[in-house]
């Protein structure tokens, strides 16, 4: 008898003991165990990072720590930390957060546009993914691969189109370039390339040209006219003479050096550079920036008409007068240098 009542006693006990344990790993695998209010949270870990450093960002987001260290230590994640962006939704429990983090790398959209260079690109990227703006300056202007895709550092911010594009947050700097070198050779289609062709202009020829056009008009409405003068330019041998080119040759000197030119005068005509297009004929060298997809199609798709020049608007800021003639011009431009002067712009 008293044989029999330690082994119930041993049982029960056993039975505490188990349901105790079988209690524990309940609330550390099925509890929600989130203490942030918003809906949702994400975290970034960073290629090579150790669980230490997952678990920094964690710590924030959850009730209880040691739940998720024993699960996480249980499901091996501890030893298989894998880099991404990961989503934590309010509510989780500590074995749908492991899941999530483990392997569930959520994407990102990343936008550009109006880098003027690509240390700007660079630098714009770098606060959208884990590559550093360095790294991606770097794969960005690796000679072997400009030369191996028809780029030189000149035109290479013409392979970078500005738009919103899908990554995963650890994409690194050689595949962000990769990716966006794939967007350039979809985006140049049979249709794109016939109409330059017809143009007799080159795709990275079609980039600079297309990056003065949005240099001097950011409406989208009168890029085609202003690409129609440029392009009308071109096929008879006159100078291109716009004046963005000397602005770009001229922030390229020291004496511009944190400068801001407001107004082009006779002595940047005289700057000795090729993106000089008053000295130089035909295109320059390379993009003067980055050009909006209006632009680009702008050139496109230009507009078919005889004018030569255009100016400014005084009266409709943001837009140019056009003229056929020299004489026509030169009382636009006269009117709108007057327009800067009475706004005492005098550089």
């Amino acid at each position: 008898m008293y044989i029999k009542k330690i082994l119930w006693a041993v049982a029960i006990i056993g039975l505490l003991i188990f349901g105790a344990i079988a209690y524990y790993i309940y609330n550390a695998m099925f509890q929600p165990n989130t203490k942030f209010e918003t809906q949702t949270k994400y975290i970034c870990v960073s290629t090579g990072a150790n669980y230490i450093q997952v678990r920094q960002q964690l710590e924030p987001l959850l009730k209880d720590m040691g739940s998720f260290d024993a699960l996480a230590k249980q499901k091996k994640y501890t030893s298989n930390i894998k880099a991404g962006r990961f989503l934590i939704s309010k509510g989780m429990n500590n074995n749908e957060i492991i899941n999530s983090i483990r392997s569930k790398n959520i994407p990102l959209k990343i936008a550009f546009n109006n880098q003027h260079t690509l240390e700007d690109l660079a630098g714009r990227i770098s606060t959208q993914i884990e590559a550093d703006s360095i790294s991606l300056l770097k794969a960005m202007t690796d000679n072997t691969f400009l030369e191996k895709n028809g780029f030189n550092k000149a035109t290479a911010l013409g392979m970078y189109l500005p738009n919103s594009y899908e990554f995963f947050w650890n994409t690194s700097a050689e595949g962000f370039r990769d990716k966006m070198l794939t967007e350039y050779n979809r985006f140049w289609n049979d249709s794109r390339l016939a109409k330059a062709k017809q143009l007799n202009l080159a795709p990275d020829k079609v980039m600079t040209l297309a990056s003065i056009v949005h240099e001097e008009s950011k409406q989208a409405d009168e890029q085609p006219r202003v690409a129609g003068v440029y392009l009308n330019r071109l096929r008879i041998g006159m100078p291109l003479q716009a004046d963005p080119t000397l602005k770009f040759a001229a922030y390229h000197l020291p004496e511009y050096k944190d400068t801001v030119i407001r107004r082009v005068l006779n002595v940047h005509k005289e700057i000795d550079s090729p993106y000089n297009t008053y000295k130089n004929l035909g295109l320059p060298p390379g993009l003067i920036a980055m050009p909006d997809l209006s632009a680009i199609n702008a050139v496109l798709n230009p507009e078919k008409h005889n004018y030569l020049y255009f100016a400014a608007d005084a009266k409709r800021l943001g837009y140019h007068k056009f003229a056929k003639t020299l004489a026509q011009h030169n009382n636009n431009a006269r009117e709108y240098q007057r327009y800067l002067s009475s706004q005492g712009i005098n550089r």
